[in-house]
């Protein structure tokens, strides 16, 4: 099994910064594609980013890219999520995602494992 603790969720204004973290216990070995999505409330949970093992695969939604960025270091089992120019429909609940795939995937069915889930509010 594979743990994933979200942390660095908050309160920013409209055009701030915040930094997500995701830190991975347990087989950490058997997962290699690593993910973010975000769920509002009422809304089906949408992907934002995924990257690979090496990161050389990396993916964004539309209404990310350009202003978040998936990174990750495999020595310290954590992936991060760099947001900036924030947006008030930015704000969900972030949810880190892993799974033993090469290939990072779009879709929630695609990962196996998944953190509980950090609050990002934006306010305008």
């Amino acid at each position: 099994q594979v743990q994933l603790v979200e942390s660095g969720g908050g309160l920013v204004q409209a055009g701030g910064s915040l930094r997500l973290s995701c830190a991975a216990s347990g087989r950490t070995f058997s997962v290699s594609a690593k993910a973010w999505f975000r769920q509002a409330p009422g809304k089906e949970r949408e992907f934002v980013a995924a990257i690979s093992w090496r990161a050389d695969k990396i993916y964004y939604a539309g209404s990310v890219k350009g202003r978040f960025a998936i990174s990750r270091d495999n020595a310290k089992n954590t992936v991060y999520l760099s947001m900036n120019s924030m947006k008030p429909e930015d704000t969900a609940v972030y949810f880190c995602a892993a799974d033993p795939t090469t290939v990072p995937g779009y879709s929630p069915d695609e990962y196996s494992y998944w953190g509980q889930g950090t609050q990002v509010t934006v306010s305008s």
